[in-house]
């Protein structure tokens, strides 16, 4: 009896794993699906900021299209809105 509880315990355990294994995939193929826009957050609604900017980071922009604030939209898609993939800052850099 007791070799059939460890047994159970067993694959339990291991379909805990599979499970944590499998969703940080998903998390990392949904980050790598999305991209930093700069200068298109709404005030408020920034995932965060360029070094660059007035405040430390997320939803803390004051102004609407800051371009030193990013939010993170799909990728392909930040310049077709109008934002750049880097802050203003740094356009000028190479």
């Amino acid at each position: 009896m007791n070799d059939q509880n460890t047994l159970i315990k067993s694959a339990i355990a291991g379909l805990f794993a599979i499970g944590v294994v499998t969703s940080i995939g998903t998390v990392q193929a949904a980050e790598e699906a999305k991209e930093k826009c700069y200068g298109v957050a709404k005030a408020g609604q920034n995932d965060c900021s360029g070094a660059n900017s007035k405040h430390s980071c997320a939803g803390q922009s004051q102004t609407d299209k800051d371009p030193n604030d990013w939010k993170y939209v799909a990728k392909g898609s930040c310049e077709k809105m109008g934002g750049k993939l880097k802050p203003a800052a740094d356009m000028g850099k190479k």
